[in-house]
């Protein structure tokens, strides 16, 4: 049955593993939101875990017809796909002796909360940037979906808003266009996506437009929404300070950016898991046995789908350096 983090959460008995669990769900708009389809079972030995799914790739036509004339006949094309969940988390070791000492910071809980926060990253990094064909290890995400489809909208000019200045010049034609970007997929997008720059950028166009809302989350964490869309600063890649969705250097189209839009659900964007487990599991490091340094772990086993391709879209040419 298709499970959301927080369902999963209520279906360990491991205090523990529940927390970890919510952990993974705070300041994380993605793995709060994301309903996983928990049905992909190992087979070939353990070596496969694979979900076959169908992407819609065009709509449904209807039409008029006179007496004793036949409708024009159109079909919908499809196309089959296949997503590979993949394994990612991280491990840490303790020494028994540092474990012990307790203090301010409990050394063991201070990993696992880095391990958790870099795993974040990484999913949030994947779902955006992953292609299995540069890194077997990865699973793809909506850049390689989307990339030459329907809804990835230029603008042809790139739309300046690197500045209060040009955002006081351009935010109208900015929001009549990201507008028209989101017309273009097949339902209201259940979030807005893009870089720390160009979230601010939105949420001063969204202001001036008087379409800035905020309300709280499960965790009373402030959720920014444009009208009622909410927005997510994906923040930057595990182990470093570069943005998941980056802003261009090259010549031409220096300061450049992109922004991500899709709808969730399992007829849309959503997450595949393994069945019968919960995406998300840890290991403690076992002080009872001998050995002075031991280790921890966090992993999650999971992958993304999409099975509309007019469920997600993204915007280019979006000027925000």
């Amino acid at each position: 049955m298709p499970i959301t983090l927080a369902e999963a959460s209520k279906n360990v008995q491991d205090d523990l593993q529940t927390g970890v669990i919510d952990e993974f769900r705070k300041n994380n708009f993605l793995l709060d939101n994301l309903t996983f389809d928990d049905v992909v079972s190992p087979t070939g030995g353990g070596a496969t875990l694979t979900y076959a799914y169908t992407r819609l790739l065009t709509q449904p036509t209807a039409g008029f017809r006179e007496v004793n004339e036949e409708y024009s006949p159109q079909t919908v094309t499809k196309q089959r796909y296949f997503a590979d969940l993949k394994i990612f988390g991280g491990s840490f070791e303790v020494d028994r002796i540092i474990a012990g000492m307790g203090g301010i910071t409990n050394e063991v809980t201070l990993q696992m909360a880095q391990k958790i926060k870099a795993a974040q990253a990484l999913f949030n990094d994947t779902v955006i940037n992953g292609d299995s064909a540069v890194d077997a290890k990865a699973f793809d995400g909506l850049e390689k979906a989307l990339a030459g489809s329907s809804t990835e909208y230029d603008p042809g000019t790139a739309i300046d808003l690197s500045s209060s200045a040009t955002v006081d010049t351009n935010w109208k034609l900015f929001l009549d266009q990201l507008d028209e970007f989101l017309m273009g997929l097949d339902g209201s997008p259940s979030f807005i996506a893009g870089n720390t720059k160009l979230i601010a950028k939105l949420r001063a166009c969204a202001r001036r437009a008087g379409m800035y809302q905020t309300t709280k989350n499960d965790f009373g964490i402030q959720v920014e929404s444009y009208g009622n869309i909410p927005w997510i600063d994906l923040g930057a890649k595990s182990g470093t300070n570069d943005p998941i969705v980056p802003i261009s250097s090259v010549a031409g189209s220096e300061g450049h950016t992109s922004l991500y839009a899709a709808r969730l659900g399992l007829d849309g964007f959503h997450g595949i898991s393994m069945a019968g487990q919960p995406p998300v599991r840890t290991w403690l490091p076992d002080y009872t046995t001998a050995g002075a340094v031991k280790k921890g772990e966090v992993e999650m086993v999971a992958g993304v789908a999409l099975k509309a391709t007019k469920a997600a879209g993204v915007m280019r040419k979006i000027k925000v350096a």
